[in-house]
């Protein structure tokens, strides 16, 4: 193991169980014993097991392996289902993490060669070295950072969806209640949350693209939440009819002329042309000074690549609705002093 949840093994990682359940997944860095560095993300009941058996240590465990029956690819991270077959065993639980800890103890070297940090670090890149990414045949799901200035918020589309209360999954109106469309949860009668789906036009000097903020990345941008945004607008505007949507806030046309940085994610939709709008699952803080060739840093980077499973896949599905009708590329960007 080299990273848990975005800290270095070397530094003792502290887990916090509570935010791992409410997550329902936890994030492991790891080196097999002769390749690169892989992210691995172990859900529901194997998280639990990892935090319970890697707390039990008196001494941080380096050495993981883990037995499934049933694994599955998830933009090119190795994801284990939370089904009861998926089992963690570490350092001298069982004879192959013994006879892997010896190896290790054997070859020090082992240890230092490959800087996870670096590695899992997201590369940064211009809009049109995005588009230029999208169009390589090799190309697969990835994130990017990419630095970008608001050029506007597009109306004429909602800006948020309807999501249940407790997984976020887009829900739909049945007969007499809200119903989620999540088959996990599956839930009818649910209360319906505000959450962002809002997009924006951006450029950075050279290119303009469409950035479609989803969940925890509108907040991070306007500072509220989108439910928050939606209540006070029905609150002040009184009764509206049944379908009436909440026009664009000035929370977000506000944010028009700022420059931020962005976690930008390439889906499957964005390489088969299907749309050009690019998912932003999270604000970044912009750098105050270049950046340095160094080994050290902020170890979390590595973990917000990719936020909760469920409301992701439920956001980019409420989002693909609309890209068939996505409006077409600003005619004029304005100006750029």
């Amino acid at each position: 193991m080299k990273l848990v949840n975005g800290q270095s093994i070397i530094e003792a990682p502290v887990l916090d169980e509570v935010e791992i359940a409410k997550a329902r997944r936890l994030l492991i860095h790891i080196q097999s014993h002769d390749g690169p560095v892989m992210k691995l993300y172990l859900w529901d009941q194997a998280a639990r097991d990892f935090c319970k058996k890697f707390k039990s240590y008196e001494n941080t465990p380096t050495v993981l392996l883990v037995t499934t029956v049933s694994t599955k690819t998830l933009g090119g991270t190795l994801a284990l289902t939370p089904m009861s077959s998926s089992r963690v065993f570490m350092d001298y639980d069982v004879q192959p993490t013994i006879d892997y800890f010896g190896w290790l103890g054997s070859n020090p070297a082992i240890v230092e060669q490959v800087n996870a940090e670096v590695v899992t670090k997201r590369e940064t890149m211009t809009i049109g070295e995005i588009f230029s990414y999208i169009k390589r045949e090799s190309a697969k799901d990835a994130f990017f950072e990419c630095t970008a200035m608001i050029d506007d918020v597009v109306h004429g589309s909602a800006w948020y969806y309807i999501a249940c209360s407790g997984c976020h999954t887009k829900v739909t109106k049945g007969p007499t209640s809200l119903i989620c469309t999540n088959n996990k949860c599956g839930k009818v009668n649910v209360d319906g949350v505000a959450q962002y789906r809002s997009k924006i036009s951006v450029y950075d000097n050279n290119e303009q693209a469409f950035f479609v903020l989803l969940g925890d990345a509108g907040r991070e941008l306007t500072g509220k939440p989108a439910s928050e945004l939606v209540r006070s607008y029905f609150e002040g505007n009184g009764n509206q009819e049944g379908n009436h949507e909440a026009p664009v806030p000035e929370a977000l046309i506000s944010t028009i002329g700022q420059r931020h940085k962005f976690c930008v994610k390439v889906t499957e939709h964005n390489l088969s042309g299907k749309t050009r709008s690019f998912t932003v699952t999270k604000i970044l803080p912009l750098d105050t000074q270049p950046a340095k060739i160094s080994s050290e840093g902020n170890h979390t980077t590595a973990t917000s690549e990719e936020t909760f499973k469920s409301r992701m896949d439920s956001a980019e599905e409420s989002k693909r609705t609309c890209d068939s009708d996505e409006i077409e590329e600003a005619k004029h960007h304005k100006c750029r002093n």
